[in-house]
């Protein structure tokens, strides 16, 4: 007997925005979350799909979150952008910003979009796609929970710290995309692993001694370490002040100390910048846009991947046989958040 079960796209819809509903969330926010966990199962992402509902509804079930708020944009002549989502979950008020940031990018060649005072527990790379298929390039921050150490250190300072990049490629099939974390692993995978039970791999963790350790539950309970040493670490830094500081919100060590040990959403801001090729390159965009396909292409020939390049593949791959897969713990674990 599998373990696993498959859903079309349209019964992950159903399942979320059935769940969503069921935990009171206003109509608009059901679908601006729902839209985003597809997104991610189609692409299987296991970490950010289907999966991610359990953080969302913990920090429904917290009771502290908006769950209906509408967001309250401020807009005036400049490229800056202001999305003040409420205290609710970040998904609405960046779907309520991105147009104006569009326009902006457009009318200055580059604008910002600040999204304040949201709970962030999603991906980067849907919202990025959405600016690239407008003809922009973009970059997207969150800090998270202080879950991560500072290279070198021993305990939480950092989030998890995701930093995503779009590039638009008229003549490509997909764009240029990347979403990763500057945490050595997603949190999100660490809670995977937990579930099914395997060892984490070396290097990525801290047990609560700040020691290095390959068991999820203790990396939990421990810290997280940064990619790549204090270059990584570097980048999580700047994505914390970037994205906190920076539009007037909060840190990852504040977000922490705002959830007051609870298991919900990270509280804090979100950054999303969008930049016009054909403003930037002075009408020049056709050639700016050919050196970039020649850097692609070499990249290509050397048998090198582009980031993002096995999530498109997915993509394509669920949509022609019209399913997608999940483990049979996981759904019904899903539909006991219903009980």
């Amino acid at each position: 007997m599998s373990d696993t079960i498959r859903l079309t796209p349209s019964e992950v819809r159903t399942l979320a925005e059935g769940t969503l509903k069921h935990w009171g969330f206003g109509f608009d926010h059901v679908d601006a979350i729902a839209a985003m966990l597809a997104t991610c199962q189609l692409d299987d992402c296991q970490s950010h799909g289907l999966f991610r509902l359990f953080m969302c509804i913990e920090t429904a079930r917290q009771g502290r979150a908006a769950l209906a708020a509408e967001p309250v944009l401020t807009l005036d002549e400049s490229a800056v952008v202001r999305a003040d989502a409420g205290g609710a979950i970040s998904l609405r008020a960046v779907q309520a910003g991105l147009p104006h940031l569009v326009e902006r990018a457009r009318r200055h060649g580059v604008a910002v979009l600040a999204v304040n005072h949201c709970y962030h527990f999603s991906a980067l790379w849907p919202e990025i796609e959405q600016l690239t298929a407008q003809g922009l390039a973009a970059f997207s921050m969150v800090p998270s929970h202080a879950w991560v150490a500072p290279a070198g250190g021993t305990r939480g300072a950092l989030g998890t710290n995701p930093l995503a990049f779009g590039w638009p490629r008229p003549a490509a099939p997909e764009p240029f995309v990347f979403d990763f974390a500057t945490s050595a692993f997603a949190r999100g995978e660490i809670e995977l692993y937990a579930r099914a039970g395997r060892p984490l791999p070396e290097g990525v963790a801290l047990d609560a001694a700040g020691q290095p350790t390959t068991d999820p539950q203790a990396a939990m309970a421990g810290a997280m370490c940064t990619f790549g040493g204090y270059k990584g670490s570097a980048l999580s830094i700047m994505v914390e002040l970037m994205a906190g500081p920076l539009i007037g919100d909060l840190t990852s060590l504040d977000s922490m100390a705002h959830s007051q040990g609870q298991p919900e959403a990270p509280c804090h801001g979100q950054i999303i910048m969008a930049f016009d090729p054909e403003r930037l390159s002075g009408g020049a965009q056709e050639e700016s846009d050919a050196r970039a396909e020649r850097l692609f292409a070499e990249i290509g020939a050397q048998g090198a991947r582009l980031p993002s390049q096995r999530r498109f593949a997915a993509r394509a791959r669920n949509l022609e046989r019209g399913y997608v897969e999940i483990s049979e713990a996981l759904h019904r674990d899903l539909l006991a958040l219903r009980d």
